[in-house]
This record gives C-alpha cells, sequence and structure tokens, in this order.
C-alpha cells in the first residue's frame, strides 16, 4: 500500500513539474511576442505614402469579385471573402492607377472574414475608408457587370468561394471574355475556384495545360481535417482535374503562378505579389512602396525552409533596418503550426529565430 501511495505521488510530483515547465515555457514564448500596435485601427488611406504621394493618373477598372456564402451549410460556419486579400489588392490597384468595383453573385452586403491576427495598417485602412466601404458594402451583382469596362478581373479568396463562385454563369462568361481579350484574370486562396468551369471558345477548359496555384489540400486538410465532406471538392485536386498544371509552395508562404494572362496565389500571403504582378502583366511597372511587416516575415521563413536557421538568420541580420518592422508574430505562428504537425525541430528553430528578432530589436 505504501509503495503504491509513493508511486502515484512521484507521479503527481512529475505531472505538476511537468505543466510548471509547459507555463513557464508558455509565458517566456508570449513574451517574445511584440505587443499589439492599436494605432494601426485608426489609420487611413492618407496618412500612407504609397497611396497618397506621387498619384498615377487613372489608366482603367479592374473588377474584384467576392463570394455571397455566408455559412458552410455542412459544418454550420460562418465564412465568406477575406478582408486582407481584397484590401491589399484593393490599394495596389488604385495606387497604380486603377478605379476598383466590386461585385458578387448576389450583388449588395456579402459576408466578410476578418481575422485579427492578420490585419496590417492596409486593412485597417480600407476599414477607415468611405469609399472602399460603400464599394464593399454595396457590390454589384454579377450579373450586371460589363465586361468591356474592365481591363482585368481579380478573384478574391475566402472559404465561401468554393460554394458559389465555380458555377456562376455570369461570373463564367465574364472570365472567359477578358482571357480571349488577352485582357488580365487574376485569383488568390479560394479564388481559383472560379476557373473550374471556365470553358473557351473552341471548348477547351481554360485550365488545361495552364501552370496554376491555389489553397493546396495540405493547407486545407491541416485546417479542417474533415475538408473532403465539408466542400464540395479540394479546390487542388479539381484544378488539377480540369487539367490544369498545379504549381504547389510550402504551406502558408507566398507562391504565385504567372501563365501569360493567368495569374493565381496559393494563399493569403501570395496576394501581394499577384496583384503587382497583374499590374506588370498590363504592362506597367508596380509602384514602388515600403514592403509589409508581413512579407519581411515570410522571407525569412522562406529562406529558412531553403536554406535553414543560419542562412534566415544572415538574412535578418541584413535587414538590420526593419528589425522592428519584420512580423516576429507570423513566424511564432509557423512555429506552432510545426508543432502541431509533430516537427519539433522546426519549432525551436522557428522559437529560436524570434528569440533572435526581439533581442536585435532590444539593442
Amino acid at each position: 500500500m505504501f509503495k503504491k501511495y509513493k508511486f502515484l505521488k512521484i507521479s503527481l510530483l512529475s505531472i505538476l513539474s511537468l505543466l510548471l515547465v509547459v507555463i513557464l515555457f508558455g509565458y517566456w514564448f508570449i513574451n517574445l511576442l511584440p505587443a499589439r500596435d492599436k494605432t494601426l485601427i485608426s489609420k487611413t488611406a492618407n496618412e500612407i505614402p504609397y497611396l497618397s504621394e506621387n498619384i498615377i493618373p487613372k489608366r482603367g477598372k479592374i473588377l474584384a469579385v467576392v463570394t455571397s456564402t455566408p455559412v458552410i451549410e455542412k459544418n454550420q460556419k460562418k465564412t465568406g471573402y477575406e478582408l486582407t486579400e481584397l484590401s491589399r489588392a484593393y490599394y495596389v490597384f488604385q495606387a497604380n492607377g486603377f478605379e476598383v468595383d466590386i461585385a458578387s453573385p448576389k450583388g449588395g452586403k456579402p459576408p466578410v472574414v476578418i481575422d485579427d491576427e492578420d490585419m496590417g495598417v492596409y486593412d485597417y485602412a480600407f476599414l477607415n475608408d468611405k469609399e472602399a466601404q460603400h464599394k464593399s458594402k454595396n457590390t454589384i451583382p454579377l450579373s450586371e457587370i460589363n465586361v468591356t469596362d474592365y481591363s482585368a478581373v481579380y478573384i478574391v479568396g475566402g472559404k465561401g468561394a468554393m460554394f458559389d463562385l465555380p458555377n456562376n454563369e455570369s461570373l463564367q462568361l465574364l472570365i472567359k471574355s477578358l482571357y480571349e481579350s488577352n485582357k488580365v484574370v487574376g485569383a488568390v486562396c479560394h479564388g481559383p475556384a472560379a476557373l473550374i468551369n471556365v470553358k473557351l471558345e473552341n471548348g477547351t477548359h481554360l485550365l488545361k495545360d495552364k501552370e496554376v496555384s491555389g489553397f493546396t489540400s495540405k493547407e486545407e486538410l491541416f485546417i479542417i481535417p474533415e475538408a473532403k465532406t465539408v466542400f464540395p471538392f479540394l479546390l487542388q485536386e479539381e484544378l488539377s482535374s480540369k487539367g490544369a498544371n498545379f504549381n504547389e509552395g510550402t504551406m502558408y508562404l507566398e507562391k504565385v503562378s504567372h501563365d501569360k494572362n493567368l495569374i493565381t496565389g496559393q494563399n493569403p500571403w501570395s496576394t501581394w505579389k499577384v496583384a503587382e504582378t497583374m499590374i506588370t502583366q498590363m504592362g506597367y511597372t508596380p509602384k514602388e512602396r515600403e514592403i509589409t511587416s508581413d512579407e519581411l516575415a515570410i522571407n525569412v521563413l522562406s529562406t529558412y525552409n531553403s536554406h535553414g536557421k543560419t542562412e534566415a538568420k544572415k538574412m535578418i541580420q541584413k535587414l538590420t533596418k526593419y528589425n522592428n518592422f519584420i512580423n516576429r508574430t507570423l513566424i511564432a505562428q509557423h512555429a506552432v503550426i510545426a508543432t502541431m504537425k509533430g516537427d519539433i525541430s522546426t519549432f525551436y528553430d522557428l522559437v529560436s529565430l524570434v528569440s533572435f528578432l526581439k533581442d536585435l530589436d532590444k539593442k
């Protein structure tokens, strides 16, 4: 009896000790992250030099398309379009001389997904922009769009796009007409779902033999393990089934495919490059802008994935002037993802990079 009691006591102490270590590590980990910059919430477009200085004369119009789907029926989770995938592209187009209209299958006010952790200065500026808000809350029904008004179409992602964009005949006709007129078709994340049923005048799928990126099956299943039963299809599989050459990048890092006048991006972190590649394809040099904190973090993560921790540290040191600006929260999020995947080595490497960044910030 005494031995049994002693064993239980030792086991309890071991559990409590482990719990204490976890709590202390969690506290240390959280303290590696910067405090949220609350001043961003009130930012306006007029306060961003990229948007308020060296204004480019009007060059034309671009149509942004968002989903009208508010709820995923099979799990009753709210959905819609991703704000960051609209706001960032919206301002790239605007800064480069293009007026932006916003359309959706039903028109009116579409559902929007706002993730506080992903919000940056451009996203808050979009929420504080009266014109942008009017357009995003009073979208034009796709059936009323005059295709000849636009130089390009940009399909915004968000899980809702998987449900109401693939079979929308007005959108299919719009994409077909623009593509065959040698105008630009762009899409990001789940946005390429709008392409899967588009056929060209000769009857072939637009996607046939095209290099395309979109939200990958790995990314989808990692977030939603039951995705195969929740969605009508997995985007990567469906794009490939239509003849696309799917160009898969690293999970949750920037990846863009540029196949003539078709430009597609893998996930939200590909938005900036998709929008600026569209500008390039239209024959213009994208207006210079200050690289964002998210992009800097993605560059560090990409370097780590390609060349390891030592090279990632070297890159951080080269970006000395940006050390206070590199989004170390995003790097920490990738560390957590590594843990969820059971990749403890990557977790510790990324945590050490976050710690390294914080130490540099103190200097």
